[in-house]
């Protein structure tokens, strides 16, 4: 495979991939942390569940520590069903950590030329997104993954997190805005999302593929952080002009972060722009889906982010 340190081609206009019909084929792949083989199971037959052929990356179930298998294997995994025509979407089994290690061993020319199709995950996948929007110029899809909780659990998919995946992944689904609890800092904006999960963007500041947010709507969420911590991140992407001329932001999930919410609110209202918090977006229960990359509007009087990817702008 060819390395990806190179610079990074400037796209415009995001291309929305078509989104799925039944009978379309979905490959899972584990380009970070090692899978739970039970949860695999389960979260395939979800999949299956809703008329897609499901198939797996040969080192899906791999594992070398704290990772899926050698960064070789997770690569041509994630490479391999990106480049299969017959596969319309490449959905991530898990997170944790080691996608940042991909990026330089995908071969972005032979992807680019594959044409767009899905990229859906969260968490440690925020690497994916934006490597994904830079060099390939595509929306993607920040949600649920299919051996996490809110998919595999063994009473089944948690109801609000599975009726939004699907209408957010399916033609003709329209997921419905994605109402926060607080108003941080009021007032209205549009833009193309981008962001995902802090820690990642935090990670890739001083890469290629740092985070830009000018004129953009930008997600933040985490897991497991101590406020502190989020402070340090945050305080980075303002550093490294990541938050520069942001139209807007919306504060996802802070699942056993404590009460971040003081220091978010502290580093981020004086860029002057709306700022929601409390979305059901990143990680614990419910957790909604949201297309990167696609324009979304801020409406802080009903305390929502609405915006989906259209049909009629995907791909045919």
């Amino acid at each position: 495979m060819r390395g990806g340190a190179g610079g990074v081609a400037s796209v415009t206009v995001p291309e929305a991939p078509r989104r799925l019909r039944p009978g379309d084929t979905v490959a899972l792949v584990a380009p970070a942390g090692p899978v739970d083989p039970v949860r695999l199971e389960r979260g395939g037959a979800v999949l299956e569940e809703l008329g897609l052929r499901v198939v797996h990356g040969a080192s899906v179930r791999a594992r070398e520590g704290y990772l899926a298998g050698p960064d070789a294997a997770r690569a041509a995994d994630l490479q391999e069903a990106w480049c299969d025509p017959e596969v319309a979407a490449v959905i991530c089994a898990r997170g944790g950590y080691g996608t940042t290690r991909l990026l330089g061993l995908l071969d972005w020319d032979a992807m680019a030329a594959a044409g767009p199709k899905i990229l859906l995950g969260s968490s440690d996948i925020t690497a994916l997104h934006r490597a994904f929007a830079d060099r390939l110029g595509l929306a993607t899809l920040f949600g649920p993954m299919p051996a996490c909780a809110t998919i595999s659990d063994p009473g089944g998919p948690e109801p609000v997190t599975f009726a939004h995946l699907r209408q957010a992944l399916f033609e003709g689904g329209t997921p419905a805005p994605i109402t926060g609890d607080r108003v941080v800092v009021p007032g209205r904006a549009e833009g193309r999302l981008t962001g995902g999960n802090l820690a990642l963007l935090a990670a890739l500041c001083g890469t290629p593929y740092a985070m830009r947010g000018e004129g953009r709507i930008v997600l933040l969420e985490d897991v497991t952080e101590e406020p502190y911590r989020i402070d340090r991140m945050v305080t980075q992407l303002l550093q490294a002009g990541c938050l520069d001329g942001a139209a807007g932001i919306v504060l996802g999930s802070w699942v056993d972060c404590g009460d971040p919410l003081p220091v978010l609110a502290e580093r981020l209202a004086p860029l002057g722009v709306p700022v929601l918090a409390g979305l059901p977006v990143g990680h614990g229960s419910p957790q909604l889906s949201m297309w990167l990359e696609t324009n979304v509007a801020i409406v802080t009087e009903s305390c929502s982010v609405a915006g989906a990817i259209r049909d009629s702008d995907a791909a045919t």
